[in-house]
């Protein structure tokens, strides 16, 4: 930490001549929304808007530093989330002003003198993809002013007051139509510049920018705006509808999976370490065992059944006994399909329901005590193998239950997370008594399922990274 409060920016990362700083602008008070807090303090896909964009930033290599700009009063809000987090390439946290111009302004003022490259993101779009982020970088290589746009698919009018309402007065080619987007890029020299110029303007108070390239087309019109190709996913949230499709959005695209660290990394981060592994666990036990972990398997094969909620307890206690401790908890319980619900017998339906909603919530509440001494990480994994009935059921229950222990053991230090694998390729252990209703390839809406290594692989990264409250794409397998 400097003398002026902010962090020095993270070593080990991309050191160009010019640095990139990415500038999420949280500085708006959500009006429209009707929350009664910020916006960007409101959760979706469990954590809050702030939280997703900011991510996003902290995930991208080529981004060295972060800068938030927080709503007024809500400055202390934005510092602990960023240390829950642990994002590192947060270096400054600074308060916004009575507009959106004013906040900017105060955001590139907390940059510095220094050369360098801005993005600037409007902290409600969290959906924004890493990908567009980059590109965003590598344009500003060669260029000093960039918009993130797409085109639009609505036609759009000009309309003038008339006597009973608006009335159309022209309908532009839409052809050379964009919806912009954030983040929008610059020369930090450049975006300065032009916000000087606009506050030495008397006439900008009664006319402001709608955005920040909107400040350098006029004060700045002999610097071209080059456009990056945005996404329809990146949605701006300001409306209570604009929350569920986001929260929709999330589930459909999921999270990738961290990088795996090289082998002397993901050794320091599992020698002398105790994982205790409910279920089969694809592998995992034997990857952990490898980089010096102490492995405790609890398997159904061996009379282990986490719907006894006494038997994971015991379970537990003796891997405690036997190691001293307890740093990761897996429950990768394998759930059968049982195919349609109305096919199903009364006990199969106990049986995955067992197994797949209650097995998971037991595994968690034994685990609290260790994982809170050891300031450790749960995770689950979720193989709902057909996207309806059961399945289903058991992977949503997964899910919420993985969002909901992320929030309430935050203050312990406990990161909770879950992979999400779809229908595991393992030639696995059919359960007794359980036959596939079809095979993987039959349905419309499968894909090729991941292997039990890039599953072990995936959740060896997942482990050993930071993350909490996050459900993990494993994806299909390569």
């Amino acid at each position: 930490m400097r003398n002026d409060g902010r962090r020095n920016p993270p070593a080990g990362g991309r050191s160009p001549a010019r640095p990139v700083v990415a500038v999420v602008l949280a500085g708006g008070v959500g009006q429209r929304m009707g929350a009664g807090m910020p916006k960007q303090l409101l959760k979706v896909a469990g954590r809050t808007i702030l939280e997703h964009s900011v991510a996003v930033f902290e995930s991208v290599a080529e981004i060295d530093e972060i800068v938030v700009l927080m709503a007024p009063g809500h400055v202390a809000d934005a510092r602990e989330l960023v240390a829950r987090n642990g994002f590192r390439k947060v270096t400054a946290i600074v308060e916004g002003g009575a507009s959106r111009t004013e906040s900017t302004w105060r955001a590139l003022a907390a940059i510095g003198e220094r050369e360098c490259d801005v993005l600037l993101h409007d902290a409600v779009r969290p959906l924004v993809d890493p990908a567009i982020v980059r590109e965003c970088v590598a344009a500003l290589a060669t260029c000093e002013a960039l918009e993130v746009a797409i085109a639009s698919s609505d036609t759009i009018v000009r309309v003038d007051a008339g006597p009973d309402g608006e009335i159309v007065r022209d309908v532009p080619d839409r052809s050379s139509l964009r919806r912009t987007q954030t983040p929008q890029g610059f020369r930090l020299s450049v975006i300065r510049e032009a916000y000087r110029r606009a506050f030495a303007d008397p006439g900008f108070a009664d006319r402001p920018a709608t955005d920040d390239c909107g400040v350098v087309l006029r004060y700045l019109p002999e610097v071209p705006i080059r456009v990056v190709p945005g996404s329809e996913h990146n949605l701006k949230i300001t409306h209570p509808l604009d929350m569920a499709i986001a929260e929709r959005l999330f589930r459909l695209a999921g999270r990738a999976a961290p990088p795996l660290a090289g082998p002397d990394a993901v050794r320091d981060a599992f020698a002398g370490r105790t994982v205790a592994v409910f279920g089969e666990g694809f592998g995992l036990a034997g990857a952990l065992r490898r980089y010096g972990a102490a492995v405790h398997r609890f398997r159904r094969g061996d009379g282990m059944r986490v719907e006894d909620a006494r038997a994971v307890e015991e379970a537990l206690a003796v891997a405690a006994k036997e190691s001293g401790r307890v740093d990761h908890v897996v429950h990768a319980v394998e759930v059968p399909e049982v195919g349609r619900l109305a096919d199903a017998s009364p006990e199969a339906v106990a049986e995955v329901l067992g197994a797949g909603t209650l097995g998971p919530a037991n595994v968690a509440r034994a685990a609290l005590p260790y994982l809170r001494e050891s300031r450790g990480h749960l995770l689950f994994h979720a193989t709902a193998g057909a996207p309806h009935g059961l399945g289903a059921t058991v992977r949503a229950a997964v899910v919420a239950l993985t969002e909901a222990l992320a929030e309430e053991w935050a203050e312990y230090g406990i990161r909770v997370n879950c992979l999400d694998s779809g229908r595991v390729a393992d030639p696995a252990r059919p359960w007794p008594g359980f036959a596939p209703a079809m095979p993987p390839s039959s349905s419309p809406l499968s894909s090729p399922p991941p292997s039990p290594e890039a599953i072990a692989e995936t959740a060896l990264a997942v482990l050993a990274s930071g993350l909490t409250g996050e459900i993990i794409d494993v994806g299909p397998a390569g």
